[in-house]
């Protein structure tokens, strides 16, 4: 696990290990989402780069009972 130190301009750097396994590149833009305690970065796709990213995904789950039809 990769740990980042904040600046005085509330600046971080996303450490080149995981730059590179998600492939970010300068100009990227990344969605800021607070969650809980923590903030996560979600790099945003275009549609045409999404295509097939859910593929192999098991598409049977389990329902709420309210859920049923």
């Amino acid at each position: 696990m990769e740990q980042v130190k904040v600046s005085s301009k509330f600046q971080v750097v996303i450490p080149k290990l995981v730059r590179e396994s998600l492939g970010i590149r300068p100009g990227h833009r990344l969605q800021v989402v607070p969650y809980g305690d923590r903030i996560e970065l979600v790099p945003l796709r275009k549609v045409s780069e999404m295509r097939g990213f859910l593929a192999g995904m098991d598409p049977h789950f389990e329902r709420e009972p309210d859920r049923d039809l």
